[in-house]
């Protein structure tokens, strides 16, 4: 009997497989001995090479899923997202009157309204005009009850040329005949050193005088 004649697909292929297994070898590094190939590991290559000989479909020399090529690209892993910018809610130091509407709506957002539109805007008004006599002197003598002695010996903290007040809000104080207004404002003192962003609260209680309901500031202590 004569021997068939090789399929020339499967000779190429045997010559891949022993090139690869040449490359293989030149890869070990010095004084390192390459493994020699199992029984098992032989079989299924040749069984593998057998195959894609008789079978030409492109899915006979594809690699078992789940097991990626020497081509294949190692994973990387995820990088992490660079933290977010946050933006401070106040403006910075001496931002003028153009940061004022963000130190308003800052108070609004930490402290939503919670009394009726008319004595909030009752308690702004006032609250306003009795920071102003405070800082700057002007109108003291309109609340004898908060200023005993407006035209005493001290001398008012703050000048009224840049005395500003830059947001206020009036809220309720722990029950519903107590509230403050919360002010943030900015002024010279009598050094000439202008700071803003200052902080004050005043405090008021809800009072019936002749038959009407108001709302009175309380001294400051």
């Amino acid at each position: 009997m004569t021997a068939a004649p090789r399929s020339p697909r499967l000779l190429v292929l045997s010559a891949a497989v022993l090139a690869a297994a040449g490359a293989a070898v030149l890869g070990v590094p010095h004084g390192r001995e390459p493994r020699a190939p199992t029984a098992t590991a032989t079989a299924a290559a040749a069984a593998t090479a057998a195959h894609a000989a008789t079978d030409p479909s492109p899915a006979a020399t594809a690699p078992p899923v789940g097991k990626p090529t020497a081509s294949t690209s190692p994973a990387t892993a995820p990088t992490a997202s660079a933290p977010s910018v946050l933006e401070s809610a106040l403006p910075a130091h001496g931002a003028g009157t153009a940061g004022d509407p963000a130190v308003q709506r800052n108070l609004e957002a930490a402290w939503p309204s919670d009394l009726p539109a008319a004595d909030e805007r009752e308690l702004l008004t006032t609250g306003r005009a009795l920071l102003r006599a405070d800082a700057t002197g002007i109108g003291r003598a309109n609340w004898p009850g908060v200023f005993p002695n407006p035209g005493g010996a001290v001398a008012p903290a703050f000048a009224a040329a840049r005395f500003r007040i830059q947001a206020a809000i009036a809220r309720r104080d722990g029950s519903p005949d107590k509230a403050v207004v919360h002010l943030v404002w900015a002024g010279t003192d009598r050094g000439g050193t202008f700071t803003d962003l200052r902080i004050t609260d005043w405090h008021f209680i809800h009072t019936v005088r002749k038959a009407t309901t108001t709302w009175t500031p309380q001294p400051r202590t």
